[in-house]
């Protein structure tokens, strides 16, 4: 059939229902079985294949080859972002992939293999593919769709000679050894802890130990691949991966640096501002990683850009020393050119002590309800558990009886009468029910049923919005939770003080200054 007047592939899948199967079809029009590890998900999704007419499939095969995603952006189209966040699939732009293989190439040098853990769509392989014309080209994909695709973008390529794609969990897939050097390269899926099953949670702490090193579970999906990548990897294999930048700073991220000193052997980190869209679908500050397993350099390159385009831009590199690194528990600060301030200013850590709110555990659990009704009032504490109770409050909160409760019970439960105990326990057995008490946060409390939070702060500011943090003046003796931080005055100001430090805050930090994450929330 002739390609249709006036019709683009895309006018033809937007004209059309937008189905798996159409898509599907489509891949194995383009030769998608002819690459190796074909599995029975993929034999199960394409047994019932739709027509495809000749027009879209040469239309396809002229845009891969012309250096184009389209079975990629239909992809996209048919599963909204929202869908494929749930997933941890976000594709990469091809100037920053180009930018990844291409400064591989350049330090390293040609690999015997090129390994994808989270192919999607094969742009990373397709172009590595253009640049390593000897190496063996291996995909990993967890969904079977996408594997569709990888293979149909390899076919067309003329690269599925020399090509496989796995259908697998990276963290347990069989990809064996090959004589001479493995170029691990891609966007590893991010999911955050929550949707990540128990059984996998207590893969990354057991293997983590196997290591010598410490993993927390609230560790996302990216911090996962990272360590199965240094498990797998021979000494002299390298690597390149772009992720959420948010492990250079967390707690949860403690591994990736270790892993990043230690055995992946990390040499250089980019970092790009969101304004850059690294992330085409969350508005997110991304990290580009490269390591070469079992190096240890005395140095390692740190370099911050605001554009794509800037990634080609090596003046603004910086060298910073292994042992700065080692002695740091954050890193992004260290990817900024420092900054003064000007003359007769001083940093604010030297004024307060800065804190985030205490972690709950379970919000919907300890924040009163009727479920606590009958505890003694002593424990409920007016706090701020939303943002937007500060922003609210405009430079000032005046009144505690805006805010929700929170419930601190203390250690040591036999400061309570024999009434008030009862009330308590039938509170703590209802929490068991719930498993309230297996929570990660709970389970590593001294005293499981006590949040312990925070004395009140004189000034409170929001850390994560879609805006400048808001600055906010305590009046009200309000406790917080960790959507804030507590400012705590290293000595007695009084209120005029207070009150001018608040109105120069307000007014002096910008959204750059912070670090965004997917969404478009910054976190200060």
């Amino acid at each position: 059939m002739k390609r249709p007047a006036q019709h683009t592939l895309f006018d033809f899948l937007t004209d059309t229902e937008i189905t798996s199967e159409k898509l599907a079809s489509l891949a194995v029009a383009l030769g998608a079985r002819t690459v190796a590890g074909w599995s029975d998900a993929e034999q199960r999704l394409t047994r019932l294949l739709v027509p495809v007419e000749d027009w879209l499939v040469e239309e396809s095969i002229q845009k891969i080859k012309a250096g184009e995603d389209p079975l990629g952006e239909y992809f996209c189209r048919l599963r909204s972002a929202e869908e494929r966040r749930d997933q941890g699939a976000t594709y990469t732009p091809f100037r920053i992939a180009d930018w990844m293989i291409e400064r591989a190439a350049e330090r390293y040098g040609p690999p015997a293999r090129v390994v994808d853990p989270g192919v999607g769509s094969a742009r990373f392989l397709g172009r590595a593919g253009k640049i390593f014309p000897k190496a063996l080209l291996v995909g990993v994909e967890i969904d079977p769709l996408p594997a569709l695709l990888a293979r149909a973008s390899l076919a067309t390529l003329g690269l599925g000679n020399r090509s496989q794609i796995v259908l697998a969990d990276y963290r347990d897939a069989p990809l064996g050894r090959v004589d001479g050097r493995t170029l691990y390269i891609g966007n590893p899926p991010y999911l955050r802890h929550h949707q990540i099953t128990p059984a996998w949670k207590r893969w990354l702490t057991e293997e983590s130990r196997k290591l010598g090193l410490d993993a927390s579970q609230l560790a996302g999906l990216h911090v996962h691949f990272f360590l199965s990548t240094a498990q797998r990897a021979s000494p002299g294999d390298v690597g390149v991966f772009i992720t959420a930048a948010e492990w250079l700073d967390v707690n949860y991220g403690k591994l990736v640096r270790d892993l990043f000193l230690g055995p992946l052997g990390g040499q250089r980190i980019d970092v790009i501002e969101p304004t850059a869209e690294p992330f085409p679908d969350a508005a997110s500050t991304a990290a580009i990683t490269f390591f070469e397993t079992g190096a240890q350099p005395e140095q390692v390159i740190l370099r911050r850009v605001a554009t794509i385009d800037g990634l080609g831009d090596v003046s603004k590199e910086r060298v910073v020393r292994r042992e700065r690194l080692e002695a740091e528990s954050r890193w992004t600060h260290l990817t900024r050119a420092g900054q003064k301030g000007p003359k007769g200013y001083v940093e604010l850590g030297e004024l307060c002590r800065v804190h985030r709110g205490q972690v709950t555990g379970a919000n919907k659990f300890w924040i009163a309800g009727e479920h606590s009704r009958d505890l003694p009032a002593n424990v409920f504490y007016p706090t701020v558990t939303k943002a937007r109770e500060l922003i609210r409050a405009g430079k000032v909160l005046e009144d505690a009886a805006v805010l929700r409760r929170v419930i601190d019970l203390p250690s040591d439960l036999d400061v309570f009468d024999a009434e008030e105990r009862k009330a308590v326990n039938r509170f703590l057995t209802n929490a068991k029910k719930l498993q309230v008490h297996e929570g990660y946060v709970a389970a590593n409390r001294r005293a499981w049923w006590s949040v312990r939070l925070r004395e009140p702060a004189p000034i409170l500011a929001t850390y994560m919005a879609r805006r400048p943090p808001a600055f906010v003046r305590n009046r009200a003796d309000a406790r917080h939770i960790n959507i804030a931080h507590g400012l705590y005055p290293r000595e007695d100001f009084g209120e005029s003080v207070l009150s001018n430090l608040v109105d120069y805050l307000s007014t002096s930090v910008r959204v750059a200054e912070g670090r965004t994450y997917a969404g478009g929330l910054t976190k200060f």
